[in-house]
């Protein structure tokens, strides 16, 4: 059952995945088409002169074909970066998970685990649900009587299952933005290169009609670069903060796993007393 569920999750990840990929090349591009390279942006009414002065949109127009692409890789970023925003904050779940952690700990420790119970029950989420998992079972190995090595040992294979089911989701397109930290370096560096050589082919041509066209690659270079080393920037600042958040998450579950399996073996401590 648990390996099903994780099928479904990872073939409609890796749809909805290539779904945006696709979507956001494509708006880059339409984008790059329509708006960018609108005559109304240049001299003449056509997106062959020269831009108008201070038209920013025009400007980036100039970088050439690679530039569609980067825009593309842009919006890839930030629509991953909104899912798993809102992925992560729901596995949080709906109150303060500092002070959701405070009470389940004070509740396991004096013994109550009907109101830790209670406590997850009200937070929901990927952590909650986890530490329910392993208070239940705290509860049948109490009843059972077993001892404390054979409780821990049960109690974190409780737990380890339940992150399984509840954390991989959390990581899902982490890979993605990591990969856009690169993608982005390298396609502006393509970018670039591609400047760059026109930039020196209207050297080599020598010239005052090629000077232009001098110009002209050197923008295209610079423009690429930009827009590329902005990509990878804002993808690696998303990157470490989401995988903040996951250890964050991560560490709460351990570390409530850890006090219940310091309560239990304190209550089987207070028997043989």
């Amino acid at each position: 059952m648990a390996n099903v569920k994780k099928e479904s999750g990872s073939s409609l990840g890796g749809m909805f995945s290539g779904i945006v990929i696709v979507a956001c090349i494509l708006v880059g591009v339409l984008v790059w088409s329509f708006i960018m390279g609108a005559g109304s942006n240049f001299e003449g009414g056509v997106n062959t002169g020269a831009p108008l002065k201070g038209n920013y949109l025009a400007m980036v127009y100039k970088g050439g074909p690679i530039v569609p692409v980067l825009m593309g890789l842009l919006l890839m970023v930030v629509v991953f970066s909104i899912e798993r925003y809102f992925v992560i904050t729901k596995a949080t779940g709906k109150g303060n998970l500092d002070q959701f952690m405070k009470s389940v700990q004070s509740s396991v420790t004096k013994g109550d685990i009907e109101g830790a119970l209670a406590a997850c029950d009200k937070q929901q989420g990927s952590v909650a649900n986890a530490i329910r998992s392993a208070l239940v079972k705290y509860q049948e190995v109490k009843k059972e009587g077993f001892n404390s090595e054979e409780a821990a040992e049960t109690i974190h294979k409780e737990i380890e299952e339940a992150t399984a089911l509840e954390m991989p989701m959390l990581e899902q397109h982490m890979t993605i933005i990591s990969t856009l930290v690169s993608l982005g370096t390298l396609a502006g560096l393509l970018g670039t290169v591609t400047g760059m050589i026109k930039a020196f082919a209207g050297l080599a041509g020598g010239g005052g009609a090629d000077s232009a066209e001098l110009a002209n690659g050197i923008s295209e270079a610079l423009i690429n670069t930009a827009t590329g080393i902005s990509t990878s920037a804002l993808a690696i600042i998303m990157y470490n903060y989401f995988t903040s958040k996951i250890d964050t998450l991560t560490y709460s579950i351990d570390e409530a796993a850890t006090t219940i399996v310091n309560t239990y073996r304190h209550f089987r401590g207070s028997l043989k007393q």
